[in-house]
């Protein structure tokens, strides 16, 4: 259904991540030789690499997830007829879509808490740091819907079912080896 706006959104994050971890080793490198060289630094450096560093790790888990990425185990959803494996995919997805809801409806309430709170060294507000939260589930939650889609239209292969890859090696879309 929305595959290929999901890949092109996912590939935009991959350059934020890329920018950000730039950013961060930017900031903390110059900050050690300013501290070393001329016993000095940059104020912000600490809380700026720290809040890039959330970002990227909530970032990439929207990517992970989209390419099944996160750790688990097939052992016994693999031995499952093909029935069973889509009535766990199902079961499974469920689940996943209420810890979006629950991360969603958690972080918007600290949004909401910190909209007037700001951080001590940017003075920058505090929702912006819990906003990431509201990225990731959102976009957790689309890319569950759009397998969901794909798995009610026929669209999803039936290697797909299980979430997983067995190595980095092993291709995105490539089918699961036989055992």
């Amino acid at each position: 259904m929305f595959t290929k706006l999901i890949d092109q959104y996912c590939r935009l994050i991959r350059v934020a991540m890329v920018i950000a971890l730039t950013l961060m080793v930017a900031l903390v490198l110059g900050n050690v030789f300013l501290r070393y060289a001329f016993n000095s630094g940059i104020t912000v450096s600490e809380e700026l690499s720290r809040w890039l560093f959330v970002w990227v790790t909530f970032l990439g888990a929207i990517v992970a997830m989209k390419d099944g990425a996160h750790l688990g185990t097939d052992t016994l959803i693999s031995r499952l007829p093909l029935g069973g494996q889509k009535i766990c995919f199902l079961i499974a997805h469920g689940g996943m879509l209420f810890a979006c809801w629950l991360l969603f409806k958690g972080s918007w309430d600290q949004v909401v808490i910190n909209l007037e709170t700001t951080s001590p060294v940017m003075e920058v507000s505090m929702a912006w740091f819990f906003t990431c939260g509201l990225v990731l589930s959102v976009s957790g939650a689309l890319i569950l819907v759009n397998q969901v889609l794909r798995f009610a239209t026929g669209q999803l292969a039936d290697h797909e079912l299980i979430g997983i890859r067995e190595s980095e090696e092993e291709p995105i879309d490539a089918p699961a080896p036989l055992k």
